[in-house]
């Protein structure tokens, strides 16, 4: 169970990185349209898992390659917007969220 302090921690981090990856989507991400769905943080407030569903892209898990390549400058930029919110800025981990995909292959076995 999530402390208060967690969860608005959570959205102030996804709120900050979805503004990142949506200006930087062309020069950084080679144009895909990533969304942060999720983020959890650890009790400790020092980590932070980031769900992401990339879309207008070939290749997902190149993308999250390329999302990873860029850890250092998210993290700086995310620093940047956070910096008086927060002392630590959580080192980030990020996974593809495959929830919509999930979706709708259930919606597609229902409608058999």
């Amino acid at each position: 169970m999530e402390t208060l302090r967690q969860q608005k921690v959570s959205k102030l981090l996804q709120k900050e990185l979805a503004e990142i990856f949506r200006s930087e989507s062309r020069t950084m991400f080679g144009g895909a349209f990533i969304t942060v769905t999720t983020v959890r943080v650890s009790p400790d407030l020092s980590s932070a898992k980031v769900y992401l569903s990339i879309m207008i892209a070939k290749e997902r898990k190149a993308t999250l390659k390329l999302v990873e390549d860029q850890y250092k400058t998210i993290r700086k930029r995310l620093g940047n917007a956070v910096g008086r919110q927060l002392r630590i800025v959580p080192a980030l981990q990020f996974y593809i969220d495959d929830s919509l995909d999930y979706a709708m292959k259930i919606e597609e076995l229902l409608k058999k």
